[in-house]
């Protein structure tokens, strides 16, 4: 009798005692707000997956790289789509033995691609990997015709308070695609956002890149924990609508990771470039060049000095209503 509990007592002890597989951590270092690197670099520079990221400005560990070409006018803003992602991370599950495996560990730390997992926040956890290229990436908005919706990457950074200055000036709403850890270190501005009627979009933990080239488990942990993050920035109620893969490096199985979480896929339909710091003129000659009705604008309130971007704003907002365009979100 004695020797049979002892026997029950160390199975239920092994059993307690397993760790949760699946979870996950990051792999990049953790930039520095204000200094990341934005969307777009030459081809053959992006950054490596495991490997803290070089900046725009020359600084390497410092935040997103940028991705690997520009959109062209009326793409989605995708590009490397080709990257099929690793079908790993789906560890976790009952042995035959029928021994369960122990609690996942909180969303807030990490996250596993069991479908059964929950997460802290109650949303339901990403669905397992989904191989294949992007399919339904928005690269307009939602109304359609001569309508813009203008999106804002990387931050939030030191001029997103500018920005959002400008836009309460001619009462515009714009879309913020903000990196998890910027926000988390800043969650003055994304209140700020939230409460001025802005929309959020989920842009990463770190930017790694080529986005696309991760596995799945680092997918699910650089847009699972940065959700997170944004909505812990935000408060209870902050909703994010969006995910915008760093560079535009979507396929299929970060888009099934995002809709997962209830978020659209956001490309872009222009690209001034303005993370490159061309110089305010050109970033305005590009979008009058580019933009049609209906479209997506890429720029930046984060990743470096946006001075130029802030001054190409307070020229393309006056330029665009004296065009007839109207304000929009982007499509969902």
């Amino acid at each position: 009798m004695v020797a049979g509990c002892i026997a029950v007592a160390a199975v239920l002890g092994l059993s307690a005692c397993g760790t949760a597989s699946g979870a996950l951590q990051p792999t990049t270092a953790a930039a520095t707000p204000g200094s990341a690197s934005p969307q777009q670099q030459p081809t053959g520079t992006a950054a490596s997956t495991t490997a803290p990221a070089t900046g725009s400005d020359g600084a390497t560990g410092s935040g997103p790289a940028a991705p690997s070409a520009a959109a062209k006018p009326g793409t989605s803003g995708v590009s490397g789509t080709s990257g099929t992602p690793s079908a790993s991370g789906t560890s976790g599950t009952p042995g035959a033995s029928g021994t369960p495996s122990a609690p996942a560990q909180p969303a807030a730390t990490a996250r596993t691609t069991s479908p059964a997992t929950t997460p802290a926040t109650g949303t339901p956890a990403p669905p397992p990997a989904h191989p294949g290229t992007a399919t339904k990436v928005i690269g307009s908005t939602a109304s359609g015709g001569r309508t813009v919706a203008l999106t804002f990457d990387d931050g939030p950074g030191p001029a997103t308070g500018q920005i959002l200055d400008l836009l309460a000036q001619y009462h515009v709403k714009a879309t913020f695609c903000e990196i998890g850890q910027n926000a988390a270190a800043n969650p003055a501005l994304v209140k700020r956002v939230v409460a001025e009627g802005h929309r959020l979009c989920d842009h990463s933990v770190h930017h790694p890149q080529p986005f696309e080239k991760l596995s799945h488990d680092k997918a699910v942990y650089e847009i699972g924990a940065a959700h997170d993050m944004i909505v812990k920035a935000g408060g209870p109620s902050t909703e994010v609508s969006w995910f915008r893969a760093p560079g535009g490096g979507f396929d299929a199985d970060n888009e099934h990771i995002a809709a997962g979480l209830g978020m659209s896929s956001l490309g872009w339909s222009v690209d001034p470039r303005d993370w490159a710091r061309p110089g305010a003129p050109a970033i305005v000659s590009t979008v009058q060049q580019q933009l049609k009705p209906g479209g997506v604008i890429l720029m930046h309130d984060g990743g470096g000095d946006r001075s130029q971007t802030v001054a190409a704003l307070k020229q393309l907002l006056p330029w665009l209503v004296a065009q007839g365009y109207t304000f929009d979100l982007p499509a969902a």
